[in-house]
């Protein structure tokens, strides 16, 4: 596993908790607080873009 250095954990209103990670190669990782062993990974770039793009509320009909 890459050493990724992990943000603390975000919660939204419900129990769902998530983290955003990041390593020295520039790759991006959000994980499932408590199953970092697992995440999904990506570019800063292209993790950057979600969150802008979630920001936007272009996610909001997945809520």
């Amino acid at each position: 596993m890459a050493d990724i250095t992990w943000e603390e954990p975000f919660c939204a209103e419900g129990a769902n908790c998530f983290r955003i990670g990041t390593d020295p190669d520039g790759n991006a990782y959000i994980a499932v607080a408590g199953r970092e062993d697992a995440p999904l990974t990506d570019t800063r770039e292209a993790l950057r873009n979600l969150i802008l793009e979630i920001k936007a509320g272009k996610a909001d009909h997945l809520l």
